[in-house]
């Protein structure tokens, strides 16, 4: 039975959405999704598709949602969030601005519309673990230059972070990132050089970690968190381990760390009210619900 038919299968003939990605096997977009369809009586399923990181996989996943009738849309993670989006009928601005979808909207028509909101996910995730934190005191390192890393870059510079210092084992995809998103009053976007990453790290007031380094089944992200400041904020958007070897360490020093739950949570509120119809809000009851999928 092919991935496509086993979603179909699961969902019954009811509206159904998924999490797209490759591999998928380790997201609990599904949990966190489930939960508000259990607790709003909806009648609506939201499952898992393994989709490959070619062409023409991505394009008979768009044939599907096309195609299928109670196909409401997807999410995106890793590696489709930039390829789909040649794709898609219409990307929203803000997702073309930051030139990545992970969030797929099938419209009244049957088109398919690109929206992103990462940036909307990890600001509320910032927020609420860190509500002391002010994008104006200081310099900010974002550590990776893929599709969740330019939603952060784009969020930090429109919070108004004064230099944001942004470093990538690839430098160059880096640079790419860096010159697209420096802002034209003056402020900065530094690229650093992966080797010399703990420099980076000097007199930051935030760190964040977009990279897939510290999940499970893949090698640690080796960094020296000492160079931070005391009072430093520490967010690893990897949500498999909860607690990162990243976070582990700088909540050893006794630094505040956001893990990537709360952005995971916050992030799916905007696809869930298109797709379903219905408005959520992230509550400690579904974190606990979502820790317990993730066996944390």
């Amino acid at each position: 039975m092919s991935p496509y038919e086993t979603l179909l299968r699961e969902a019954n003939d009811r509206p159904f959405a998924a999490i797209v990605g490759w591999p998928v096997e380790h997201s609990r977009s599904p949990a966190l999704h489930g939960f508000w369809l259990k607790q709003h009586g909806i009648s609506g399923h939201y499952g898992r598709l393994p989709v490959e990181p070619k062409r023409a996989a991505l394009e008979e996943l768009i044939a599907f949602l096309k195609r299928t009738p109670n196909a409401r849309g997807c999410n995106l993670t890793l590696p489709h969030k930039i390829d789909i989006m040649p794709l898609l009928d219409r990307i929203d601005p803000l997702a073309r601005h930051i030139g990545a979808v992970n969030t797929v909207i099938k419209q009244p028509d049957g088109t398919l519309e690109g929206r992103n909101s990462d940036g909307f996910g990890f600001l509320e995730a910032l927020k609420q673990g860190a509500p002391g934190w002010q994008a104006a005191a200081g310099p900010a390192t974002v550590l990776g230059a893929g599709g969740a890393a330019r939603a952060v870059v784009a969020t930090l510079v429109a919070a108004g972070v004064p230099e944001l210092r942004l470093v990538n084992r690839t430098q160059k995809s880096a640079i790419d990132l860096g010159v697209a998103f420096t802002p034209s009053d003056g402020r900065r976007i530094a690229v650093e050089r992966w080797d010399e990453r703990d420099a980076a790290l000097d007199g930051a007031t935030l760190l964040v970690n977009t990279t897939s380094l510290g999940m499970k089944g893949q090698p640690p992200l080796e960094i020296d968190v000492g160079r931070l400041p005391a009072n430093a904020v520490v967010d690893d958007i990897v949500y498999v381990p909860l607690e990162t070897p990243l976070l582990a360490a700088a909540r050893a020093r006794g630094q505040r760390c956001i893990d990537g739950l709360d952005m995971l949570l916050h992030q799916g509120r905007l696809g869930f009210e298109a797709w379903f119809g219905q408005k959520v809000a992230v509550s400690r009851e579904q974190r606990r619900a979502v820790a317990a999928d993730l066996g944390a």
